[in-house]
């Protein structure tokens, strides 16, 4: 037996994922969800963020409760391409779209949970907790909308943010660090038939540094990637120039930093050995948090899903979200699925059995 409108629950989810909100476009988006959360009796603050960021603004909303303790919930606006004009389909009870664009329930789904948890407990007239919305911007690609989250608005020391996939009752307490490198080799140009000796083929030097250095899966904590290179002008030149984008995530901080610097001597020790010159520039993206399974924020976080028949169960992730910027700000805070599968493709899906058990879950929180 739920106690959420699921009708009105789906109405507004559709109505969300039709407004176009790709990231640094989350205007339209962020307007909407600051007059809707303030038609519900929210006090609503738009947070602004640098131009370059967005061209909208992050969200704080506060609603008072008259049970004890407060939460911060917490979502995304933003989606990634091709996230314009999508076309939501629903069949036997899967919500995709039509197949040429994402679904955009990262993170959509997570922000109509949590709205219509608040309606059915105002229509019900049921006592809650404080509530704090943050609402981010720009947040694939950089969990830019959060590091700019202005957080001395926030008074909880908790934080909700819901942001995952997997089955409902999965609360991610531990997500890696990752470590981002971008780097130029300079190498030097030769005509490729008259003099090829005489140049330095900057992708040779890059081959040969990849060639030796450890990627993808490094052990159960670790992950590593080249995912960009960009070089090159013709066949007939000697490539004199190569730019490299990549990364590494690890959930153990030691071994981050263990991963990047092999990848940095590698790049550094190819660029000597053929002549070229090299420039590594390395910037932390975020950091890694660890909250303990048996904290009493868990434990609180179980009960709730339990009380709705839902087995709950603690997890790690590879991947980020606001959740690791957060708790880097000291909000401690966890990441929940809201059942969306296969997000980042346009095969995006989410089932609404799985909607409604995660505003289910809102709801029983709320009022505990």
């Amino acid at each position: 037996m739920t106690n959420i409108n699921q009708e009105r629950l789906i109405e507004h989810f559709i109505e969300l994922i039709k407004i176009n909100s790709e990231s640094q476009n989350e205007k339209a988006i962020a307007e909407t969800l600051a007059e809707q959360l303030g038609s519900i009796g929210f006090d609503v603050t738009k947070l602004p963020v640098p131009e370059n960021i967005s061209n909208g603004f992050n969200i704080y909303a506060t609603l008072l409760g008259s049970l004890e303790g407060s939460i911060v919930l917490s979502c995304h606006m933003d989606t990634v391409a091709p996230g314009n004009d999508i076309e939501p389909i629903i069949v036997d009870g899967i919500i995709s779209s039509k197949g040429d664009t994402i679904l955009g329930g990262d993170d959509k789904s997570g922000i109509a949970a949590i709205m219509e948890a608040v309606r059915c407990i105002q229509a019900n007239g049921l006592a809650h907790k404080t509530i704090e919305i943050a609402f981010t911007v720009y947040e694939e690609g950089g969990l830019h909308g959060s590091k700019h989250f202005d957080m001395s608005f926030v008074k909880s020391t908790e934080a909700i943010v819901l942001d995952s996939g997997g089955a409902i009752g999965t609360i991610i307490t531990t997500a890696p660090g990752q470590q981002n490198l971008k780097i130029n080799i300079t190498g030097k140009p030769a005509h490729a038939g008259l003099a090829p000796e005489t140049g330095i083929n900057a992708l040779t030097v890059a081959a040969d540094a990849i060639s030796q250095m450890k990627l993808s899966r490094i052990d159960a904590e670790t992950t590593a990637n080249i995912g960009v290179v960009q070089g090159g002008q013709a066949t007939n030149v000697v490539m004199p120039t190569l730019y490299i984008e990549a990364e590494a995530r690890s959930l153990n901080d030691v071994k981050l930093a263990n991963q990047v610097e092999h990848m940095v001597t590698t790049f550094e020790a190819a660029a000597e050995k053929h002549g070229a010159q090299i420039d590594i520039v390395s910037t932390r993206a975020y950091n890694a948090y660890n909250i303990d399974d048996n904290d009493v924020f868990i434990d609180d976080i179980k009960a709730a899903f339990s009380a709705n028949g839902v087995e709950p169960k603690t997890n790690s992730t590879g991947g980020g979200s606001d959740a690791n910027i957060f708790n880097e700000k000291g909000l401690k805070t966890v990441n929940l699925s809201t059942g969306m599968a296969k997000v980042h493709t346009t095969g995006e899906y989410i089932a609404i059995a799985d909607m409604v058990s995660i505003t289910d879950f809102m709801y029983t929180y709320l009022t505990r």
